[in-house]
């Protein structure tokens, strides 16, 4: 059977850019799993602004499908909607059956293919994050974060000046949410400058692209996804499931252990588990009256999430995402790790030892690279149990699917 795989990306999200992939180690493990038990497949990235409002990002993956899921010429497949963070809620929205997305209804005519729906850390119930990325600090340091997340991914380890510079900058984050602007502007400057000519300029596009137009991150408010959770419809006959994650608690003792290893822990990562935690800090504010989680979930829910040890807190987050905000449908996975590890970008020691054998690059699968360093201690075999939930569903929703031969 041939199944159709589009993946949506969130926020600090991309499709392609600078040469690197965002979705690139999820995308090819997952389709490996499925030619690896005789499936065949067809995988899309949705190339969209991460911070454009969920309504345009919908559109424009509604677009994507109907532009792409016959371009043989053949009805046939089952369809995969499949988001990360935001683009989670851009796959719930272009199924649900009432939702007017100002597309032809012939740009949606494939929805009645649509098998199944997952979510990956995905904010169905807001993230306090949002609240401070709206305020004009807040926009200013989500472009710095933004540029940072592509300039890691695509450079590896950046100098310690530059990452102490945004430290510098979030330093005064507790104080109503104020930060140093000037000095987030050169950080952001600095990161783009490591780029090669034709990378800045398209990095420089991207960011610029979240600064004029952070339409998600309004919506992405815990009040305003009180009234995204009460106006969606998830389409019934298609498997909606979802994976959760989170981080410890920061603290320092946590980094102590990793000093041992040197190879996992470098200067920058200190600054970035600085970073993270000035995120994971502002992740864990729960207002009483918006909570951001959604009705009691079941038994078999809480059974899964008693994996973390503990029974969750309010304020527990993955960094970008509260806990409990990221359950929908059926649980399939839940474990520790942050907004980016569930992705592949997590340490490894194989991906460093990788990057000396550049020649080899064709014939390997891209490095793993680490920025949000969260101390979670997810890995290959955290990765590999994921991508094998979200397998096993994509799998068993299509045998409800009938499609044309």
């Amino acid at each position: 059977m041939l199944h159709r795989l589009y993946f949506s990306p969130g926020m600090f999200g991309f499709g392609r850019l600078a040469s690197y992939d965002y979705f690139g180690h999820l995308e090819r493990a997952l389709c490996e799993r499925l030619r690896a038990g005789g499936e065949q497949v067809d995988a899309h990235v949705l190339q969209v602004s991460p911070t454009a409002s969920i309504r345009r990002r919908a559109a424009r993956l509604a677009e994507l499908v109907a532009s792409t899921c016959d371009a043989d010429g053949v009805e046939s497949g089952p369809v995969h909607l499949i988001g990360h963070s935001t683009g989670g809620l851009d796959a719930r929205l272009v199924a649900s059956p009432r939702a007017s997305l100002g597309v032809a209804p012939a740009v949606l005519s494939w929805r009645r293919r649509l098998a199944s729906i997952t979510t990956i850390n995905t904010p169905h119930f807001g993230t306090p994050l949002a609240s401070f990325f709206t305020t004009v600090s807040g926009a200013r340091a989500l472009r710095a974060l933004s540029a940072l997340t592509v300039t890691a991914l695509t450079v590896g380890s950046l100098p310690l000046g530059t990452l102490s510079a945004l430290l510098a900058a979030f330093s005064r984050v507790d104080r109503a949410f104020g930060l140093d602007l000037a000095m987030l502007d050169r950080a952001t400057d600095r990161f783009l400058q490591m780029l090669d000519g034709a990378r800045s300029s398209e990095v420089r596009e991207y960011v610029d692209a979240i600064e004029n137009d952070q339409g998600a991150m309004v919506q992405l408010m815990p009040e305003a996804m009180d009234l995204f959770a009460a106006g969606i419809e998830d389409c019934p006959g298609i498997l909606c499931q979802s994976t959760a994650s989170m981080a410890p608690p920061p603290h320092p003792r946590m980094l102590l252990p990793a000093l041992a290893r040197p190879w996992e822990v470098r200067p920058w990562n200190l600054l970035n588990a600085a970073i993270f935690s000035i995120l994971h800090r502002i992740t864990a504010r729960c207002d009483p009256h918006y909570p951001c989680c959604g009705s009691p979930v079941s038994e078999d829910c809480e059974r899964m999430l008693r994996v973390l040890g503990r029974n969750p807190r309010p304020g527990d987050n993955d960094g970008v995402v509260p806990l409990r905000s990221q359950l929908w449908g059926k649980l399939i996975w839940v474990g520790y790790g942050d907004h980016l590890d569930v992705l592949g970008h997590f340490p490894d020691r194989t991906s460093r030892l990788w990057r000396f054998r550049e020649h080899e690059a064709s014939s390997r699968s891209p490095p793993h690279v680490d920025w949000l360093y969260s101390g979670s201690g997810f890995d290959q075999s955290r990765f590999a149990s994921l991508v094998d939930a979200v397998a096993a569903g994509l799998v068993s929703s299509s045998r409800s699917i009938t499609v044309a031969a």
